[in-house]
């Protein structure tokens, strides 16, 4: 009988692993947060970068269109570094909300700490085998939709406004094809490989969007009222 209660399986922590339990939790935000605010940093430079590109170019009817071109390649450098660390970002932030749902939420409704979908068993494998759960091309996709594909947009309108205002109104397309020209490289090709460049963005926003996680989960309709912010408002 010893033996057959010793092998039994636990079904409540005690109130020592319990707080264990939630500071690993504070520690999962804390990682969360950290790749969050770094997910900000490289966003930010690749704001400032922009902007002070779009002050340059638009500085005078004189000034070269380069800057632009220069900015969109190191923008895409962010999006690459970006594109990594949001991959770690989501990685922190998944093991947190699972930790929200099964350990936290059965607390919060009052039923103790449960063992739902065997959720305990599931992290530890993942603590001793941890997998990255989205892939580098659904992460440059999702950072593109979010962020990074409305700052390459607002590049490639101030380019061709350039081109076509400055330093007079464009008259033929011939003349569009000799303001893109850099240095030996003829216009057309300036043109055609920011074409191809901005299309392979885009491609792979389109692409990705489709196999972005939950995509075919039945989401429920919003509440009629905000039921938080009533509680939140005091009786």
């Amino acid at each position: 009988m010893d033996n057959i209660a010793a092998k039994a399986p636990k079904t409540n922590y005690t109130s020592a692993e319990v707080a264990a339990l939630s500071h690993l939790y504070r520690a999962e935000i804390y990682r969360s947060t950290v790749w969050r605010t770094r997910l900000d940093a490289t966003t930010n430079w690749a704001v400032v970068t922009t902007g002070i590109a779009l002050s340059l170019t638009f500085s005078s009817a004189t000034a070269s269109p380069l800057p632009l071109v220069l900015v969109g390649l190191l923008v895409a450098v962010f999006l690459y570094i970006e594109a990594r660390r949001y991959r770690f970002f989501d990685f922190w932030r998944i093991r947190a909300h699972v930790l929200e749902l099964y350990f936290l939420g059965p607390i919060l409704r009052g039923q103790g700490d449960q063992f739902a979908r065997g959720w305990n068993e599931t992290l530890f494998q993942d603590y001793q085998h941890p997998n990255l759960h989205i892939t580098y091309l659904e992460a440059v996709g999702r950072r593109l939709r979010r962020n990074y594909g409305w700052i390459f947009l607002i590049q490639v309108v101030a380019y061709l406004g350039k081109l076509m205002i400055h330093p007079v109104p464009l008259s033929s397309l011939g003349e569009l094809f000799a303001r893109a020209t850099i240095g030996p490289v003829p216009g057309e090709i300036v043109l055609l490989c920011g074409l191809a460049f901005h299309g392979t963005w885009m491609a792979i926003a389109f692409r990705t969007f489709r196999s972005r996680r939950g995509a075919d989960r039945e989401r429920p309709p919003p509440p009629a009222t905000d039921a938080v912010l009533d509680l939140a408002r005091g009786p």
